[in-house]
């Protein structure tokens, strides 16, 4: 099949095999390019482990530590009529280069949220590994299923308390627009804390705990995101925030008790990147396309790859205790701190009031994000035949 990128609003329905897999080499590449995490991990669960700071944290256990991993994640397989998912080809592409390697990888493709999963993990690392010593969480779904009572749970992107309105962009037409998001109900809140805060994150840790899964001085790690003054009214006072608050709380429980077998439960605060989750958000493109412009033109811009090699090779494993991990006075990790250093958010703020369709290509880097939602998908790589026919059912060993 010759396979061209198919765009559907905030999602691309297509994926490239060939450069799906270009895309991970190129970030083992980057880890193999930088000095190895030498106090880093060496038994690593991913939960999440398919696309964005999940993958990347994957590769980075594997290639910067030279770590076994296990890889959970819910993706497509391909079939007669269209492309894996962009997760399954990405999936596929770090097994084969982590066998290559003689590394230890295996990967659970199905619903995270479900006990079912996490019997299965566990049972895995039981018999392969023994214990884990590093558990990064980094799922992003719109749903949830109880594992308990069956109820769905469906996430919402909302203000809380008021309508919020300000401007975003349309990457159909490339065109900056107004939008206007109701302000949430009360049950929308308690649904999306459901999904996206730190209750599944807390079972996860619960399971491997039951049955001593967790090597003494084990880091478990679940990412965030915070942002800027402009996005606050949607994004961190808004319904996600209030996940986010509870994934938060969530971490200094766990944080209470990993201590007890001398390791430690963290947040991580993230850097604003072209991800298939954060596409989806309102306001987040417009302020990103400005922010990289920004960035990159100061010599600080970072993909995925970069900042999860910062996280453990200048934060978690730096060859300090892991007490002595920096953080800020919430107890969260920061590794945004270029994207909110004052200067850098100064300038975005100042873009922010004047960007309009007549300016938008010249202040903003509308191109370069682009460029990178594509890359997701596997389009745009260098060295990549796109008019080649190539296979679509790519296996990944043992699904």
């Amino acid at each position: 099949m010759v396979i061209k990128p198919k765009i559907r609003g905030f999602i691309c329905t297509t994926a490239h095999p060939v450069g799906c897999g270009r895309h991970v080499a190129e970030q083992i590449e980057y880890i193999r390019s930088q000095k190895p995490v030498n106090n880093g991990p060496k038994k690593v669960l991913v939960i999440g482990s398919s696309t964005g700071y999940g993958l990347a944290s994957r590769i980075t256990a594997a290639f910067g530590c030279g770590a076994a991993t296990i890889g959970v994640f819910f993706e497509k397989p391909a079939d007669e009529k269209r492309t894996a998912t962009a997760g399954w080809y990405n999936s596929a592409a770090f097994e084969e280069a982590a066998r290559k390697a003689g590394l230890y990888a295996r990967s659970f493709n199905g619903d995270a949220f479900s006990d079912e999963m996490r019997r299965q993990v566990c049972e895995a690392v039981k018999k392969d590994l023994g214990q884990v010593d590093c558990v990064i969480y980094s799922l992003a779904s719109p749903r949830r299923t109880d594992p308990k009572t069956g109820e769905v749970y469906k996430s919402v992107l909302k203000p809380k308390g008021k309508t919020y309105t300000n401007k975003s962009i349309d990457f159909e037409s490339n065109k900056v627009t107004e939008v206007t998001l109701e302000a949430a109900q009360d049950e929308e809140i308690r649904q999306t804390i459901k999904v996206m805060g730190g209750e599944d994150w807390q079972l996860w840790c619960d399971a491997l705990a039951a049955q001593d899964l967790l090597a003494k001085g084990a880091v478990t790690v679940a990412y965030s995101y915070i942002g800027p003054d402009v996005t606050t009214p949607v994004y961190r006072n808004g319904t996600i925030g209030a996940a986010k608050d509870d994934l938060e709380a969530t971490a200094h429980r766990l944080d209470e008790r990993m201590k007890k077998i001398g390791g430690r439960a963290l947040v991580s605060v993230n850097k604003a990147l072209v991800t298939q989750s954060s596409s989806a958000i309102p306001f987040i493109p417009l302020y990103f396309v400005l922010l990289m412009k920004v960035m990159k033109a100061k010599g600080l811009h970072e993909d995925c790859i970069h900042q999860i090699y910062r996280l453990f090779a200048q934060r978690l494993f730096n060859g300090m205790p892991l007490a002595k991990i920096p953080t800020d006075d919430q107890g969260r990790v920061r590794v945004d701190d270029f994207e909110m250093r004052q200067d850098v958010q100064a300038e975005v703020g100042k873009l922010w009031t004047i960007v309009g369709n007549e300016n938008l290509s010249q202040i903003a880097d509308v191109e370069g994000y682009n460029k990178d939602f594509l890359k997701l998908f596997g389009f745009g790589l260098n060295g990549v035949d796109y008019e080649a026919d190539v296979p679509t059912q790519i296996p990944i060993a043992g699904l």
